[in-house]
């Protein structure tokens, strides 16, 4: 990702191509998931093209704060990286209240972001993919839309744009970790960890043993041992990684127990991180009770 990006997390210090094909049902916003295809059955190994990233270092656009910066700066400055200067500067300027213009990125990433906070998932992508046909460079840049796809059992489209997403940050722990839960839904874990995306060391320590559980299949209980404040960042991110492992394993009571405690820290209730809101839909889509 660039240094320019839209930020998922408000506090940490570091820490999304479209194809047209049909998959299995989509689960309706109000209903839980299907279950994973290769928790069902064994799925035919997809071939999957790995774009090549860069070799310059970047930092993650997790490195910017939502909570300092507004919506409005960060897809602007998203869109800047992306090389649309004139159309960031297009979108920086006010915007009538109400539905968003059909023809403004700003408005439609904002909503599409606010959709998928109330569980309205296939709407939220909807507005994604409307930024991508009217700003194509950005692209690379729509992290959320992975994150949507992924939840509407699009796995094989959420892979694809995270890899893109990697392609021009490849120090994104958090892209590869969500590259690798889209492929293992498709081909098993064991198929998908050697398609692995590598990155660069996030400074994060509750994330780099987060990265290395998934790319190595160790069992994620080193995850919650670099976890020390309690209820904050590290234990919200050390418990929503140790649920997405155990869900990629398809342990779903493992993952029900991760993530439903993710979803109860002060960190998950009080931060307005991105992620925190994930959680909750996580927990929805599942049809799990999260106190």
């Amino acid at each position: 990702m660039s240094f320019l990006e839209i930020p998922r997390t408000p506090t940490a210090a570091a820490p999304r191509l479209r194809q047209q094909q049909h998959l299995a049902p989509r689960p309706s916003a109000s209903s839980p998931s299907l279950p994973h295809r290769h928790c069902r059955a064994a799925s035919r190994p997809h071939d999957l093209a790995t774009p090549t990233a860069r070799s310059t270092p970047l930092i993650s656009r997790r490195s910017l704060a939502v909570g300092a910066v507004s919506t409005t700066a960060i897809v602007a400055a998203g869109l800047m990286a992306a090389g649309g200067v004139a159309l960031a500067a297009s979108v920086t300027s006010s915007s009538s209240s109400g539905s968003p213009p059909r023809g403004d990125p700003r408005s439609l990433t904002r909503s599409g972001m606010d959709k998928f906070r109330v569980n309205q998932v296939e709407a939220s992508v909807e507005d994604f993919d409307r930024v991508i046909q009217l700003a194509p460079q950005m692209r690379p840049y729509m992290w959320q839309r992975g994150l949507s796809l992924y939840y509407l059992g699009r796995y094989a489209e959420g892979a694809e744009q995270f890899r893109v997403d990697v392609a021009v940050n490849p120090n994104d722990t958090e892209e590869s970790i969500w590259t690798f839960l889209c492929e293992a839904q498709m081909v098993g874990p064991d198929q998908a960890r050697k398609q692995f995306l590598e990155v660069g060391r996030d400074p994060r320590p509750v994330m780099r043993a987060a990265y290395e559980c998934f790319r190595t299949g160790e069992q994620p209980d080193k995850i919650m041992a670099q976890v020390s404040d309690n209820g904050g960042h590290d234990t919200f991110y050390g418990l929503l990684y140790v649920g997405l492992w155990h869900e990629a394993h398809c342990d779903a009571a493992g993952a029900q127990k991760a993530i439903t405690a993710a979803v109860q820290t002060p960190y998950a209730r009080l931060s307005g991180d991105y992620m925190a809101s994930l959680a909750r839909v996580h927990c929805q889509r599942r049809g799990w009770e999260a106190a």
